[in-house]
């Protein structure tokens, strides 16, 4: 195996500890970025459902504050997006470069696009079945946990997949303005000293994290569907 990866990885075997603190970097900007983006996305992507015309508890000056807010930063492209919070990004984390100052952009870029992936996984909740709910004495956030989050779960295990695997290339893409990880280490190596072997490494773990993610989403969604 070493004689392997050396004949044809041979400037990643000289950057091991550095590749390996780079993939760990990935997993650290994935993992924090995600789980907000996931908790925040949830939530934007509910009161859009239940504020909206006909919905549970409809409120049109909510729903359309937040969907104007959605669709702001849905068109702005991440890489503008990383430079233009960088002043907020100080502010809450300190720095605006490292994982650390990757976080917040990469939070900006992902919460507008699950949002929008959670509100179209619970708008295709029968009506039936949410006014039956009522019928029954169901209060709003009994019906919003039992009714919308529970009747939608293969879709938004569909959703949590398609996001964290787009968080993956954000993150990818934060790593040409400084943040590490595996964008990072591709670039400086890969592009700048035309090591092709590191481009081909990075790419080949980057397949591997998006096919397990991409497993799971479709394993978790099979069980769960009716």
């Amino acid at each position: 195996m070493n004689v392997f990866l050396n004949n044809y990885f041979p400037n990643v075997m000289t950057k091991v500890p550095e590749f390996y603190e780079s993939i760990g970097q990935t997993f650290q900007m994935v993992i924090w970025s995600g789980v907000i983006s996931l908790i925040l996305g949830t939530v934007i992507g509910i009161v859009l459902v239940i504020t909206r015309k006909g919905g549970l508890v409809e409120n049109q000056i909510v729903f359309q504050i937040l969907d104007k807010i959605v669709n702001l930063f849905r068109s702005i492209p991440f890489i503008i997006l990383l430079t233009g919070v960088m002043p907020l990004t100080r502010i809450i984390m300190g720095t605006a470069i490292g994982v650390e100052g990757a976080i917040v952009p990469l939070v900006f870029g992902t919460v507008p696009f699950f949002s929008r992936q959670i509100e179209s996984a619970l708008s295709q909740v029968p009506a039936g079945l949410v006014e039956a709910a009522e019928s029954m004495g169901n209060t709003k956030l009994q019906i919003i946990t039992n009714v919308y989050l529970k009747e939608s779960i293969p879709q938004i295990s569909r959703a949590v997949s398609i996001t964290a695997i787009s968080l993956i290339g954000l993150t990818a893409m934060a790593g040409v303005v400084g943040a590490g990880g595996l964008g990072d280490f591709a670039v400086r190596y890969g592009h700048d000293r035309n090591q092709t072997d590191v481009t081909l490494a990075t790419i080949i773990v980057l397949v591997i994290l998006v096919s397990i993610i991409q497993l799971v989403g479709n394993f978790v969604a099979k069980k769960s569907s009716h």
